[in-house]
């Protein structure tokens, strides 16, 4: 149906960037996947950079140290020997001796009681026999055997275009092919057709590689003598075959001439080459290039195909290459999707879709009612949508859609698709979307998501509708179900479901505090777990905790909540975003020195951990402040830290002996501080604040008292006094936010102090 070439598609990565076209990349293409498409997008375009010479394997793989060559193999007796080789002389009957005797320079061999012979050039065979005749003479009635112990080394020069040439010592059964893979192999340039052997200036042999490689028979047969030389000329004409041959490679010429012959070199072209379509890139000798093509006429049989191959003549530096046949048929169509057995399959005339899809058996579970076929159009294959609908094609009440050759038919799963769908959320054990079943209810549905959990509201349930209004808006429609009932299969209490519903399990009322407990430790009577109910307070907890032990101090009690650290979390997090913000505003304008000082502040904030402490006022005797604002609501989670009464008030910060100095009752803050050795250098004396240990903060202008000033303040035991550094910032905001952060800072330490009481 298709006679032209093979529709290919530029890849993107050798496209330059400038050249790229613009547009929705192919990732994003709906039809990336078709079938049909990818058959007749495939591009195979031969790559002759990456063929090397053949038979370069063979050297590759094959190479060996000469000086690691074996001397001792087996030999017939046809093996002549000469000076060097070490002959083994058993012999025994009236009497027996074992002797290794080397044929010296002068190939004589000497045997105790039989004298000297000469052995060079002789076989050994014909050695046995002379010296079983010599030994017979003297000694009667026994037997001799002759054996090579060691064979001698023949020394040889491989010369020419090798990879190492030179002199080389091998076994005197080498060949010419051992001395070349001795030598490493032949270079680049080296030829693998004509191996030349001599000896002196006689020429003994020429040896073609190619026999070896492509027949299996080893072309040198000639052993190698002293003084020999291997000698490898320059390659001859090449020829370079690639594409759909079965070894794709650069191949030497020696006696090929006609195209038929190279194929045969190349292992001939398999089933999948196209014998009318080969291409010949031919170089006039010293002039130009050219493009040719092999005539085979109009025939296309393997006959006719050999006869013109035949008659076409090759010459040295041709490119041949043998293009691949189509990657598609021509009467083919696809089948895709959610079926058990997708592929090609072959096109008849009057080819519908149920001779793909006979019936539901041919199909995966849940399959969609809408299905497609995806047409391409000739000439330019542009494709096309079919929908049908396969419910009603495989009953048979529509006619059945005909197809033709490249057609893909694609059948879609039930959640591929627009399908109508329910949710149903809450106190179920699988909430979520499902596919809207054929007269679906509300209990089906509860039945398919798992059913009730333990916290799940089982009298009714929220039911939400919507509906399409003139196709111009939706109206919400709530309702009430009686779903218990629906379950029990009561007559009139279930609902059919429509697309789109919305049905959800509401939680019994009080579920989450289920559960909930909080922690009491410290000095109280009984410290541990304790379960809590909603809306209990702490004096609630208190009492059954036992109440304060007698060394509690409730004063500085300590309420941990983890949503209040959260939130401390969060103001830390959003003062750091703020100065990073303004930092990035005003960084033009700022200098490093400012610059510096800003990363500074944002370090000693990110150290600073954030506390969960509520301050609360609590006393002794719980009965005075149970039931009033003091007396705070509990949640699941809390930790109430009771610390023993201490005996001291901290002073820290910018002071010369920070320390804890023992409480006296009456004192007031400036007296702890000389006591501490008054503020240093650095200190911010206008600044300093006192932190009482249930938590709260007296500073300039806080109103505790009438006289103004901080250090006139009375402490109590647990309190901490802490002077802040002198705001060394380049403008009022950094110094601003570096008391900010001293106060954060003196907090923290005083939280960690009370827990240490």
């Amino acid at each position: 149906m298709r006679g032209a070439p093979t529709r290919t598609r530029p890849s993107r990565e050798n496209v330059p960037e400038k050249e790229k076209p613009k547009g929705p990349p192919q990732e994003q293409y709906p039809l990336r996947n078709l079938p049909a498409l990818r058959d007749l997008y495939t591009q195979t375009l031969p790559d002759e950079t990456k063929l090397e010479r053949f038979g370069a394997a063979l050297f590759r793989n094959s190479t060996i140290a000469p000086d690691k060559a074996p001397l001792s193999v087996p030999v017939g007796p046809d093996y002549v020997l000469g000076p060097g080789d070490e002959l083994v002389i058993d012999y025994w009957g009236t009497t027996s001796q074992h002797l290794q005797r080397s044929v010296d320079r002068e190939g004589r061999l000497s045997i105790p009681e039989g004298g000297t012979i000469v052995v060079a050039g002789r076989t050994l065979g014909e050695t046995q026999q002379t010296v079983q005749r010599l030994l017979s003479r003297q000694l009667r009635g026994i037997t001799v055997d002759v054996s090579l112990g060691k064979l001698r080394a023949v020394r040889a020069y491989v010369v020419g275009d090798v990879k190492n040439p030179g002199a080389y010592d091998i076994s005197s059964l080498s060949t010419a092919l051992s001395a070349i893979i001795s030598a490493g192999g032949p270079t680049e340039t080296g030829s693998y057709r004509t191996v030349k052997h001599y000896r002196g200036k006689a020429l003994v042999e020429e040896v073609d590689l190619y026999d070896l490689m492509l027949k299996g028979v080893s072309g040198g047969e000639v052993h190698i003598e002293s003084g020999d030389s291997i000698l490898v000329p320059p390659a001859g004409a090449q020829v370079t075959v690639a594409g759909k041959v079965r070894r794709p490679a650069i191949y030497e010429l020696r006696r090929e001439h006609t195209l038929d012959q190279v194929l045969d070199l190349a292992g001939g072209v398999p089933v999948t080459g196209e014998l009318s379509r080969i291409k010949v890139e031919r170089i006039q000798a010293h002039e130009r290039k050219e493009m040719l093509s092999v005539n085979v006429g109009v025939a296309t049989n393997a006959a006719a195909s050999q006869d013109a191959f035949s008659r076409f003549q090759v010459q040295d530096g041709d490119v041949i290459t043998v293009s691949p046949i189509l990657p598609y048929s021509n009467r083919t169509v696809y089948l895709q999707g959610h079926v058990f057995r997708p592929g090609k399959y072959p096109y008849k005339d009057g080819f519908k879709v149920t001779d793909l899809i006979g019936s539901y058996d041919d199909l995966l579970p849940e399959p969609a009612d809408r299905a497609e076929i995806i047409r391409l159009h000739p000439p330019d294959f542009a494709p096309t949508i079919i929908p049908f609908n396969l419910r009603e094609v495989l009953a048979k009440t529509v006619p059945v859609p005909s197809l033709e050759p490249f057609d893909t038919v694609r059948i879609f799963g039930r959640y591929e698709t627009d399908a109508p769908k329910v949710s149903i959320y809450g106190e179920v054990l699988r909430p979520g979307e499902y596919p809207l079943a054929e007269r679906m209810t509300a209990a089906g549905l509860l039945r398919l998501a798992g059913g009730f959990k333990r916290s799940a509201y089982r009298q009714a349930a929220d039911l939400t509708s919507y509906s399409v209004i003139d196709g111009d808006h939706v109206d919400l429609e709530h309702r009430e179900v009686s779903i218990d009932r629906a379950l029990a299969g009561e007559a009139d209490t279930d609902v059919l479901l429509k697309p789109g519903d919305v049905l959800t399990i509401r939680q019994i009322g009080g579920w989450i505090d289920i559960g909930g407990a909080i922690t009491v430790a410290g000095e109280v009577m009984h410290p541990g777990r304790y379960g809590i109910e909603r809306g209990e307070h702490l004096s609630s907890i208190l009492k059954r905790a036992g109440g304060f032990s007698s060394e509690g101090y409730p004063y500085a009690a300590i309420l941990d909540r983890a949503a209040v650290r959260e939130a401390a979390a969060k103001s830390r997090e959003d003062m750091v975003a703020r100065i990073q913000e303004q930092s990035v505003t005003t960084s033009r304008a700022e200098t490093l020195a400012s610059q510096r000082e800003r990363q500074q502040l944002i370090n000693r904030l990110k150290q600073i951990q954030p506390s969960g402490r509520m301050l609360i006022h609590i006393s002794p005797q719980i009965a005075k402040w149970e039931n009033t604002m003091m007396d705070v609501e509990v949640r699941p989670g809390d930790t109430i830290y009771i610390p023993k009464k201490p005996n001291f008030v901290m002073v820290a910060g910018q002071v010369y002996n920070p320390t804890a100095i023992t409480f006296s009752p009456g004192k007031h803050a400036g007296w702890y501080l000389k006591q501490a050795g008054g503020p240093t250098s650095l200190a911010n004396k206008k600044d300093i604040f006192v932190v009482r240990a249930n938590g709260t903060v007296v500073g300039r202008g806080s109103g505790e008292w009438w006289s103004g000033s901080v250090l006139s303040a009375t402490l109590q035991p647990g309190d901490t006094v802490f002077v802040p550094e002198k705001g060394a910032g380049s403008s009022a905001v950094f110094r601003n936010l570096a008391q900010s952060i001293q106060l954060l800072s003196g907090a923290a330490v005083a939280v960690s102090v009370i827990r240490t009481f």
